[in-house]
This record gives C-alpha cells, sequence and structure tokens, in this order.
C-alpha cells in the first residue's frame, strides 16, 4: 500500500501547514498548522479520524522533520471533527496536551456522555418546533444505537482563556474568542513580526472564523437541558469586527488557503450576513416557520438536490437567522402559532 504524499506549505518563521484530508466531504482537507517552540512542535487543529488522515498527518509530519510522538501540544480552534478529531491520538502518541475553549468543551462532554436516544428525543423536538414535515423528522424516532457512530472526541486537558498566550515556550500565541461558527470558537493571534515584514499586526490563526473565499455557517449548538435562547449570529459579527480592528499582517485559515487584508474580508462578511437578513426579513412579509424560511433562502444549490443532513444543518442556520432579527426588532414570533412562526416587524 502506496504511503499517502505529504502536502507541506512553510509560511516561514517556524510555521508549516499539512493538508489532511476530510473523507467524502467538498473542503477536502483541513490545514493543520505545524508550530515551532523551544519545548517542539504544537499543532494547531489536527484533522478528522480517519485512518488515510491519520496516515496523512505522520507523513507530512516526517516531511517537517518530526513525528506524531515529538508533539509537545495540541490547540485546537473548535471541537468541529475535521479540527479535533485526530487530537487524541496525537495524545496518545505523544503525551501532548490538548487545548480548547470551555464553551467547546463542554461540547465534547455531552458528545461523549449523552445517550443517542436522548439527542434524537431533543433533535425530533427542534425540528418539529422549526416546522420541518414528518417525513423529515420520521428518521429520527427509528431505534438508534447507544452512541453516535464514529466520533467519540477526546476531552481536552487545558483550557483556552480568551486574552492570555498559550503556554508556547518560545512563541507569543494569544487567544481571541471569536463564537458564532462554535461557542467557544478561537482564533490564534502569532504576535510576531512577519516574517516578510508584511505590514500588519502579527499573524492570525483563524479557523473557520474568517477564510479567503467561503463563508462560515452559523448555526445552534445549545445544550438539551438548557433553556438559554442563544444569538450566535450576533456572537459571529461582533467577533468579525473585532478581529478586523486587529488587522493581522496575514491571516492562516483551517481551509482554502493564507491572505492578507482581513479587515476587506471581514466587511464581505458583514454585507454578506446583511443582505441575508435583509432578505429574510423581505420574505418574512407573511408568517413562516424556520424549516419554510430555509427553503426559500439562497444556498449553492437548491433545496431539492440538499441532502438530508445538511437540509438539518440548513434549518440551523436560518433559525439562527431569525434570532437575529428578533434581537434587532426587526420580526417577531407570532403568539399561539405551533409551529412557531415569525413574521417581520
Amino acid at each position: 500500500m502506496s504511503q499517502p504524499r505529504p502536502t507541506v506549505g512553510d509560511h516561514g518563521g517556524g510555521v508549516r501547514s499539512l493538508r489532511v484530508p476530510i473523507p467524502d466531504n467538498p473542503l477536502g482537507h483541513t490545514l493543520v498548522y505545524v508550530v515551532d517552540t523551544d519545548r517542539g512542535p504544537v499543532l494547531i487543529d489536527t484533522g478528522w479520524d480517519d485512518p488515510a488522515s491519520w496516515d496523512t498527518l505522520a507523513a507530512g509530519l516526517a516531511a517537517c522533520g518530526t513525528a506524531p510522538g515529538e508533539i509537545h501540544g495540541v490547540v485546537i480552534t473548535h471541537h468541529h471533527p475535521d479540527h479535533h478529531g485526530l487530537s487524541g491520538k496525537v495524545r496518545d502518541a505523544s503525551g501532548a496536551w490538548i487545548a480548547m475553549h470551555e464553551a467547546d468543551a463542554a461540547i465534547v462532554r455531552r458528545t461523549r456522555e449523552t445517550r443517542s436516544e436522548r439527542w434524537y428525543t431533543y433533535m425530533t423536538a427542534k425540528l418539529t418546533a422549526a416546522g420541518a414535515p414528518e417525513e423529515h423528522i420520521a428518521p429520527l424516532r427509528s431505534p438508534r444505537p447507544r452512541r453516535l457512530p464514529g466520533f467519540s472526541p477526546a476531552l481536552p486537558d487545558r483550557e483556552i482563556v480568551p486574552g492570555e498566550t498559550l503556554p508556547l515556550p518560545g512563541r507569543r500565541l494569544r487567544a481571541i474568542w471569536t463564537p458564532g461558527h462554535t461557542p467557544g470558537h478561537v482564533c490564534l493571534h502569532l504576535e510576531e513580526d512577519h516574517p516578510e515584514r508584511l505590514p500588519g499586526n502579527g499573524r492570525l490563526f483563524s479557523g473557520d472564523h474568517l477564510l479567503p473565499e467561503i463563508t462560515p455557517h452559523i448555526g445552534l449548538y445549545e445544550d438539551p437541558d438548557d433553556a438559554t435562547v442563544t444569538d450566535p449570529l450576533g456572537d459571529y459579527l461582533d467577533s468579525l469586527e473585532r478581529v478586523g480592528r486587529l488587522a493581522p499582517a496575514e491571516v492562516l485559515p483551517a481551509h482554502q488557503h493564507a491572505f492578507p487584508d482581513a479587515p476587506s474580508r471581514v466587511r464581505e462578511l458583514l454585507a454578506h450576513h446583511e443582505e441575508r437578513l435583509t432578505g429574510l426579513h423581505t420574505l418574512l412579509a407573511r408568517p413562516l416557520t424556520p424549516w419554510q424560511l430555509a427553503e426559500r433562502m439562497e444556498w449553492n444549490r437548491p433545496w431539492s438536490d440538499i441532502p438530508y443532513a445538511s437540509r438539518t444543518i440548513a434549518v440551523s442556520e436560518a433559525e439562527a437567522h431569525v434570532r437575529r432579527l428578533v434581537k434587532l426588532g426587526r420580526a417577531e414570533a407570532v403568539a399561539g402559532s405551533d409551529p412557531v412562526t415569525y413574521v417581520a416587524v
């Protein structure tokens, strides 16, 4: 069996990137960053938990002159499996610490500890309240295995505290809390001069918060036992503006490619979400459920071509946008509606 050919990007100043594949996903790969420190290499994210992805990660580390067993620490931008999936294997190989923001660490704990029946019951109730049709909800009523298959994420052993520098000896890497894509998403600001002396304020490992061409998904990550109504889109827009003000010389994202001029990309994303909110406000000239809104929103393909799981994600994003409209006083829930409908005000 042939070994994977590693794709290593050298970003200078002791920072390299590895393209770790995501199986059966149009994103293709996650950019895992290898940061040299005085105690050994530290990874920013690790990639999907898959044998081919692990082999690619190991081959990439070998091309960098190191190995999984030599990793000193792992910093996770957010809990999604294409970022956190291989963290446990890296720790098993090396004894490395794993750091994550507490809000995403709480999601990891729920994923590990909550029986799958509880999640299916919760999702059934959420989708019913969102106005999903019975044919979409019916599969959730079927008997399921005790645990969700294929993903048992590693528990982190260190907490990323926003504003503090992380324990990378010989480097200055500061955590910036950027919720929205997930509640505990963090960007990581490398407070060092750019190796090519590009103008700006250091470099930013942006995870999925700021990507050169893709608009990150903004959805709902809620505790089934907590009735708090969150505003993830509001959180995302606020944290986007903070990153824009930081004005790093270069952004090192988890997908696609590195790019300069973060403020310009931030402006594009702010304008995109304002346009989307305005479009939803127009749609809500008559009462609609979140499901009906999702059916009418613009996606990268017709609603009829969107797969089952992606429709659930789309409805979550529609509801996140509706919550923002409600908080801005531009929409409200229709009293007594069941499932709940929203209308523009």
